[in-house]
């Protein structure tokens, strides 16, 4: 006896693909009507002239990379009846969802003329940051640099924030909230903008980025970020920075001095651009790891490190190195042994590849 297959029910194909359909249409639409970057929080000036067409409207956020797609953005506009999109300058971010965008486009100006923008960056100095401020500010350098160094006003902020503690007010530190300023771009209502205004925002941005490894950092919080700091400068990316990290773990261990040239030049408050003497590199400082005296880590930070530097101190590569040593090419090279590393130092020099 022969039993036939029963073939599928033709209204059964069809209410799959109708399906099928129906779900890649969600997808898609969730896709292209999110944001760009969640994580980026510049603010990207868009200029939308008065009689812009809503086609046009799309072409210029796209050119801004503010949207992932023309046409969808117009069926946007177009399924939720929108009518008014409004002429004006706009400080948009790629964070921003396509229904966020267009809302701001329907209210019209929330553009500030006389906005200020601060962009901080990673690796650099409370010094450089009073510059920052200084230039784009009405407020002076040497202002901006005495309520950065005001204990009493520290003390308030050590209240406030559960990452700021007591060493930072260690006699020998040159500024307190070195290491803690989270770097990044910031817009203030204009040039009179408060010193402390500027410090507590960037507090704040620290607190949100340190807040995922808090139960990590509470109890030597100073010396993670002062390591972080170092490595922000040894370092070129997450990878090699963990790697130094463990290095400099394996030197303490072994109660040998860190011997980091950066710390060297913050001791000094010598900029970065040319090579140190020897009378220089041994200068006895509580920053300089560079002196055979100076065991552990800093008295404190030396720049403000990214948020990638902070986790590679907190998760060190474990490894027998004990030695490195980066050639002007970014490319650090690993020995175990004082004979390796004497030996890799003038192999680099002698390709033309020393740092100076």
């Amino acid at each position: 006896m022969v039993v036939k297959k029963r073939k599928a029910k033709p209204l059964f194909i069809v209410l799959m693909i109708i399906l099928l359909f129906a779900v890649g249409l969600f997808i898609s639409w969730f896709y292209f009507t999110s944001p760009v970057s969640k994580e980026s929080n510049a603010n990207i000036e868009v200029v939308i002239p008065a009689g812009t067409s809503t086609k046009k409207i799309a072409s210029i956020l796209k050119e801004k990379n503010l949207i992932k797609s023309e046409l969808v953005f117009h069926l946007y506009v177009k399924i939720n009846h929108i009518h008014s999109l409004k002429a004006s300058t706009y400080m948009l971010k790629k964070s921003m969802s396509m229904k966020e965008i267009i809302i701001v486009l329907e209210k019209g100006n929330t553009y500030n003329p006389n906005a200020v923008r601060l962009t901080f960056k990673e690796g650099k100095r409370i010094t450089d940051y009073a510059n920052v401020i200084a230039e784009n500010t009405n407020h002076t350098y040497e202002e901006v640099i005495s309520i950065m160094q005001n204990k009493d006003y520290i003390r308030t902020l050590i209240q406030n924030y559960w990452f700021l503690t007591d060493a930072v007010l260690q006699d020998g530190i040159y500024y307190p909230l070195e290491g803690y300023l989270a770097p990044d771009t910031y817009e203030f209502k204009d040039k009179e903008v408060k010193v402390e205004n500027i410090i507590e925002v960037m507090l704040k941005e620290e607190e949100k980025k340190l807040e995922k490894y808090q139960n990590e950092l509470s109890i030597h919080i100073h010396d993670f970020i002062t390591m972080a700091s170092i490595l922000e400068l040894e370092g070129t990316n997450i990878e090699n920075r963990k790697m130094i990290a463990g290095i400099f773990n394996n030197r303490m261990a072994n109660n040998m001095n860190l011997g980091s040239d950066v710390t060297a030049y913050y001791a000094l408050q010598y900029p970065m651009t040319k090579d140190l003497t020897t009378e220089e590199f041994n200068v006895n400082n509580p920053y300089n790891t560079r002196n055979i005296s100076k065991l552990g880590l800093p008295i404190g930070p030396i720049c403000n490190p990214s948020i990638s530097s902070i986790e590679a101190s907190i998760y060190p590569t474990n490894s027998a190195y004990l030695y490195f040593v980066a050639d002007k090419k970014g490319e650090i090279h690993y020995t175990k042994t004082l004979q390796e590393h004497e030996k890799k130092v003038p192999e680099i020099k002698e390709k033309g590849e020393w740092i100076w």
